[in-house]
């Protein structure tokens, strides 16, 4: 029988334009914000892009047009520039010969942010605690940018003490999965990482009477299923050492556990058309939340542009 072509098969031509397109990451000066921009710096230098590290100056929650309060940008300004000059210097210090260039943007730095995506290949930001809700590590912004833009968005918190040399990245044989195969592809090659593709499977609900199931069958027939569309990536990237888990388990849970010993971990995000707001979906909400590493979640809608192109 012949075989169609996978849904999920690699495109061979790049993603993003080097010449024009940056890695942008925010910056506020925290700790987080800082540790953002050394992954950021060391991404551009792989990926031999531009750095454009920018901050966000927000007028008081007050200073509403009605009532504004004189000079207050140019109050904030200042600080906010020497908060850009150290974060230059950080990005020079960590990649020398990087190309760097720093933005001041006025506004909420969600927008800002979801703003410079459209001129980005890729945007980076630390993340932050949410205050009073234990484990739910990414901040207001992050929520604000992720799954909202095209390009692919960073969520960078500590990479854990036992972590290996692999990017973790979740599979669920859909079409939806290709972009952030592809990330994970190109990262690992450039880092020299091996792939660790995470497919977690769980049985069906039964409904109406039960049908005896052999739990080891069901598996192996998924592990097939899953062996045969990751053909075409481990041929496109032979030189990437690959390993494919198959979990029993929700994929949420799977892909959280599987984050305790990766570098990143890259998750697909769905979104909606291009006529509405684009979400997160549940999955990739919840491993943005609770994982242990940072965390790129990548939608797909450059990618199938530039498949279309061809």
């Amino acid at each position: 029988m012949r075989r169609h072509r996978a849904m999920t098969e690699p495109f061979s031509d790049p993603v993003v334009d080097p010449v024009v397109d940056p890695v942008v990451v925010g910056t506020d000066g925290s700790a987080g914000a800082i540790r953002a921009v050394e992954w950021a710096a060391d991404h551009a230098g792989l990926r031999g892009l531009p750095l454009r590290v920018v901050h966000a100056v927000e007028r008081l929650p007050y200073d509403v047009p009605r009532y504004p309060i004189p000079d207050s940008y140019d109050r904030l300004a200042p600080s906010g520039r020497q908060l850009l000059d150290h974060a230059e210097r950080v990005a020079r210090d960590r990649r020398p010969g990087l190309d760097v260039t720093t933005e001041l943007a006025e506004g909420r730095p969600g927008r800002v942010l979801r703003d410079q995506a459209a001129r980005a290949a890729e945007v980076v930001l630390g993340s932050h605690g949410a205050g009073g809700f234990p484990g739910m590590l990414l901040g207001s912004v992050g929520n604000q940018v992720a799954g909202h833009v095209a390009v692919p968005v960073v969520v960078v918190r500590p990479a854990p003490p036992e972590a290996l040399a692999e990017i973790v990245v979740g599979f669920d044989c859909s079409e939806a999965s290709g972009p952030a195969l592809a990330y994970a592809f190109d990262e690992a090659r450039l880092r020299g990482h091996r792939v660790r593709i995470v497919c977690a499977w769980e049985p069906p609900v039964p409904y109406g009477p039960v049908i005896a199931t052999d739990l080891d069958d069901m598996r192996r027939a998924a592990e097939d299923y899953a062996r045969g569309e990751l053909q075409p990536w481990q041929g496109g990237y032979a030189e990437v050492k690959t390993e494919l888990d198959m979990i029993r388990a929700h994929p949420v849970s799977a892909l959280i556990e599987a984050s305790s010993r990766a570098v990143l971990l890259v998750v697909g995000s769905h979104g909606r058309n291009a006529f509405t707001a684009a979400v997160l979906g549940s999955v990739s909400r919840a491993v943005l939340a609770h994982a242990h590493c940072p965390v790129a979640v990548v939608r797909g809608a450059r990618l199938r542009e530039a498949a279309a192109g061809r």
